[in-house]
């Protein structure tokens, strides 16, 4: 019995997904010492232990489902992480990319096919299409390295989409006609298939996602809901015609705004698939290998070192073309060809489908296939020097671009420059919000920290007060968690709450406050509050007071109301660093009402730093009638506010409750006031804020906003 259990190859399988594991585990450490990247590694390993290896396991069943799993997984996840902004804002050079890394493999493939390997016209452009087609299998190095966001990952995904769609369609229709299929009704159920395929994905798949994700907040309820989205509009990119991987990455646009890159449902996501299924996928690739084709003859090696050759060059060209086109830096450009190198998914389908296709039967009966056995092994070993080569440049690059942003960003060199976010608690119903905000409006790549505050009074010792604190705070460090962020937790006595939050942020040196208000929607007294208004006129750090009425992944648009003179206002920069994190982290659109003034500055940051913004002029406080009856569904208002005798302090402000409880009594609010110069204590927490010399992506906006700010003092 314990024989049959470990003959090869393995057929139990609880040993099966044993040693899948302990390769995902050992397989990149073994090679990291050598410099490998670590996708190498897996794809090495699946050779090994597979088929044309030891074959200490079969390419089976659950190999390519778990295989075509980690493939979608990483399609959706280009989808759900590319920023939407500077989509649109490269959507020309996307599309530009996307028709160089198309056409040119095409006819330099199509030629060589023709004229070096002697094959067919059809199979020569087959062949050619199997070169345009690429894979995002290094999309995990750019994801590990944090610069997803750069302006070459977004060009390269973009151009992954357009080649792949176009190489599928030439493959459909070589296919079509070899087979005799071709005609009118192919190509009007083609269009008309897939415009129903996109329809529902773009338009309705948002709609239930938000429908979804505003009742229902259990985690493992709203992981399992995405998946199934994922693989719904997978099943029905196939159904209309097209690839699998269309419908993954089209899911990962269509929820790209409903799930925030700093969620826990994000988190989830990334762990899971970086974790297993994408992993799988490598492995997979790797089973694939064949060492045995170098021997196979002079043909096969001849046929090997074209396809290779050919596919590598023309990649090579095309990145190299749209560096220069577009004054990419020379990291950028690896990247794209880091990117758009790889061959794997769609090109395996492709040889499989070219391969299956049989012309007729040759004088000793064999068949004639569209794709021969030559083609099927040199596609082999060009998926294993096209991945390697993608792996080996894409993280050089993408460790380069890492570097220098992050030198970017850095201006100081202090240890004390630090972001430290300051969370009073009190209601376990607005915890997770509360953490989502403080999330939202952090840096990326800063030492930024988050501090969880319970204050309970030293006069009242009841054990049930520190229970309900100790409670509080757990759960704090555990929704943080989930967000893969750290949180410290804080309980303090003290003889008033107010004095204990103004206390633990001087002892932390607290540069923000997200501080939690009624959720009531009819409210008797004050809108904000005794407890918040004390804490602002007693702490003069910049103080984010927020509503949560709904998840703040669901909201369509903030309207952000700015008064008159707000640039004037010491703490203009760091407020705005906030409003503009939270641009880049939630996706959503801002609808900036300010007066001139203000808008110039706005639109200077909005050209150096994108995000989806519009910009309308806001000079009476007599209109915020206007602006309400503008509010719709999943609208949230943002009001940056002032303290009195501040530059941009107005008689308006002492009726915000009212407007609120008014106009905007059912939305999400956050109000923002600005830090402000007191104390000599105060003094040295302003200094401390120079926090904003780590902001993410935003490059250069210490010194545009210095400038503009010694100008209007």
């Amino acid at each position: 019995m314990l024989l049959q259990i470990f003959s090869f190859p393995l057929t139990n399988p609880v040993l099966i997904f044993s040693v899948i594991l302990f390769i995902i585990l050992l397989a990149p450490v073994l090679l990291h010492r050598l410099k490998i990247p670590d996708l190498i590694g897996l794809i090495l390993a699946g050779a090994v232990i597979g088929p044309n290896g030891f074959y200490i396991m079969a390419r089976d069943s659950s190999i390519e489902l778990f295989g075509t799993v980690g493939l979608l997984y990483i399609m959706f996840i280009a989808g759900l992480e590319i920023d939407m902004a500077d989509l649109r804002k490269n959507y020309g050079k996307t599309l530009i990319f996307g028709l160089y890394t198309f056409l040119i493999p095409m006819i330099a493939g199509t030629l060589t096919g023709v004229y070096w390997l002697n094959f067919s016209w059809p199979t020569s452009v087959l062949l050619a299409s199997m070169y345009a087609s690429h894979t995002l299998i290094t999309y995990p190095i750019v994801s590990k390295y944090g610069i997803t966001k750069n302006r070459a990952v977004s060009i390269a995904i973009g151009g992954t989409v357009i080649t792949c769609i176009l190489a599928l369609l030439v493959l459909a229709v070589v296919v079509g006609m070899s087979t005799g299929e071709i005609n009118h009704r192919f190509w009007m159920k083609l269009g008309i298939s897939s415009l129903v395929f996109i329809a529902i994905v773009v338009v309705l798949f948002p709609m239930v996602g938000r429908w979804f994700f505003k009742r229902y907040e259990d985690s493992v309820g709203q992981y399992i809901f995405v998946l199934a989205l994922v693989f719904l509009a997978s099943f029905l990119a196939e159904a209309a015609g097209l690839e699998a991987i269309i419908g993954a990455f089209l899911t990962g646009l269509a929820l790209n705004r409903l799930i925030p890159n700093t969620s826990a449902l994000m988190n989830r996501i990334d762990f899971v698939g970086n974790a297993i299924f994408i992993p799988f996928f490598l492995i997979g690739v790797g089973m694939l290998v064949d060492v045995h084709t170098f021997t196979a003859g002079w043909t096969a090696l001849w046929v090997a070192v074209v396809m290779t050759g050919i596919a590598m060059a023309t990649k090579f060209v095309a990145a190299w073309i749209t560096e220069k086109n577009f004054r990419l830096t020379r990291d950028e450009g690896r990247l794209l060809f880091g990117l758009s190198n790889a061959q794997a998914a769609a090109t395996l389908a492709a040889v499989l489908i070219g391969y299956n296709v049989i012309l007729g039967t040759d004088a000793a009966g064999e068949p004639i296939r569209l794709l021969n056995e030559d083609v099927l092994n040199g596609t082999i070993i060009m998926i294993l020097f096209t991945c390697t080569v993608a792996s080996f440049v894409t993280q050089r690059a993408a460790q380069n671009i890492a570097v220098s942003e992050m030198e970017g960003d850095r201006i100081g060199d202090s240890d004390d420059e630090e972001e430290r976010i300051l969370i009073p608690l009190s209601n376990s119903e607005t915890v997770e919000e509360l953490i989502s905000l403080g999330a939202a409006i952090k840096s990326r790549r800063n030492k930024a920290q988050m501090v969880a505050v319970s204050i309970i009074k030293s006069d009242n010792m009841d054990p049930a007060a520190e229970k309900r604190s100790e409670m509080l705070l757990e759960k704090a460090a555990k929704v943080a968690a989930a967000t893969d962020y750290s949180i410290q937790p804080v309980l303090r006595y003290d003889l008033n709450i107010v004095n204990g939050i103004r206390n633990v942020a001087k002892e932390h040196k607290i540069t923000d406050i997200v501080i939690g208000l009624r959720t009531q929607k009819d409210i008797s007294d004050t809108f904000l509050g005794k407890l918040t208004e004390e804490v602002l006129s007693k702490c003069a750090t910049t103080t984010i007071a927020y509503r949560p009425m709904q998840p703040l992944s669901t909201i369509k648009r903030y309207i952000v109301l700015i008064p008159e003179n707000a640039q004037k206002e010491i703490g203009f920069p760091y407020w705005l660093i906030s409003v503009w994190n939270m641009g880049k982290s939630l996706g959503a659109k801002f609808i900036f009402y300010a007066y001139p003034e203000v808008i110039d500055i706005l639109k200077l940051v909005y050209s150096k730093h994108l995000i989806d913004a519009e910009f309308r002029e806001f000079v009476d406080w007599d209109h915020i009638t206007e602006v309400a009856r503008q509010m719709q569904e999943n609208d949230a208002l943002t009001l940056v506010m002032s303290r009195p005798n501040c530059p941009s302090y107005s008689r308006h402000m002492e009726y915000v409750p009212t407007y609120i409880n008014k106009y905007f009594n059912t939305i999400n609010c956050i109000l923002i006031y600005p830090v402000q110069l007191g104390s000599k204590e105060d003094v040295t927490t302003f200094r401390s804020l120079s926090m904003i010399n780590h902001l993410d992506g935003m490059d250069g906006l210490v010194k545009v906003l210095g400038k503009l700010f010694r100008k209007n003092k």
